[in-house]
């Protein structure tokens, strides 16, 4: 008689065991995933500058808040007509002398820009930079800012030195801090405090004798403005475009007269054209800021003006 022969229950426990040993760990792992997708999902996103806040570097006779992006070269080309005060005789100002700016810049690095131009007033050439100091950020930075620095030099001839004793009486300075705000995608605003330095003035003795100096200062050497600029855009490509620039510094002769220009703006990926009326002539901020006689408040002492910009990516 054959007995049954059991099975060790042994055997039964230790393949359950190496089951476990092979699974746990897999799920373990399937678990650490899952926790590293729930934390990447979780993680807060990086707020991203607001972006074109203007269409370009100009807004009529100011700088705005943008700096292209690196690689970018840009030209300007900006013309001033006469004033309209002549009417027909010169078809309101368009047959009159006019004053025009070739200017040429380039962003080397990110958030700089430099730039060269020449101007017909005075044969004037310009050496310039823009940096973007903040960008506005939703939750971080509310505005934008950037620093504008002009130095301009005056090459007219001058063979006898009647106009300049010396030459570092040609030079001029400008400083500007612009502040921007985009409120929404049709409206943006700026505005920006500046700071017009120049190297001489007419002035004249009122007193000199053996008992001392006094000299009479026809105008002050600095001198401080305010500006004022703001788009609404009517189409994708197309927008209304305004300006006003508000002196500050009192002199004692020859204070300059404010400034109001406003136009249409149009613009392509590469392009910018802007078309406006406005008081100020001199395309250079310094010579805008420190000498305009043009009065807004008499029609015939605005001009027609334009400027077209055009991008090259590089």
């Amino acid at each position: 008689m054959k007995l049954p022969i059991k099975k060790p229950k042994h055997n039964r426990i230790t393949g359950f065991i190496l089951i476990c040993l092979l699974f746990v760990p897999m799920i373990s792992v399937l678990a650490q995933d899952s926790a590293q997708v729930k934390e990447e999902v979780a993680a807060p996103v990086k707020p991203k500058p607001v972006k074109n806040t203007f269409s370009g570097v100009w807004i009529i006779d100011n700088q705005t808040v943008m700096v292209p992006i690196k690689g970018t070269f840009e030209m300007d080309i900006m013309h001033r007509f006469g004033t309209l005060k002549k009417g027909y005789e010169d078809f309101w100002g368009f047959f009159s002398p006019s004053n025009i700016r070739l200017g040429f810049e380039y962003v080397p690095i990110k958030n700089l820009m430099v730039g060269l131009s020449i101007t017909k007033q005075n044969m004037t050439w310009e050496g310039y930079g823009k940096y973007s100091i903040i960008k506005q950020t939703k939750n971080r930075y509310p505005v934008s800012v950037t620093y504008f620095g002009d130095v301009a030099v005056d090459t007219r001839k001058d063979p006898d030195n009647s106009i300049f004793k010396y030459n570092t009486q040609r030079l001029s300075y400008f400083n500007q801090l612009i502040i921007a705000r985009k409120i929404t995608n049709r409206i943006s605003i700026q505005v920006a405090p500046s700071l017009t330095h120049m190297n001489s003035v007419n002035g004249y003795y009122t007193k000199n004798d053996s008992t001392g100096k006094s000299i009479f200062k026809e105008m002050e050497l600095d001198h401080f403005a305010l500006s004022f600029s703001g788009r609404f855009k009517i189409k994708e490509a197309m927008a209304v475009i305004v300006n006003y620039d508000q002196p500050i510094t009192k002199h004692n002769t020859n204070n300059p007269a404010p400034n109001i220009s406003f136009g249409l703006e149009l613009t392509t990926s590469a392009h910018a054209f802007q078309f406006f009326l406005g008081n100020y002539g001199s395309i250079i901020p310094q010579r805008n800021n420190y000498f305009n006689q043009n009065d807004p408040h008499f029609i015939g002492q605005y001009l027609i003006g334009f400027n077209i910009t055009r991008l090259w990516n590089y």
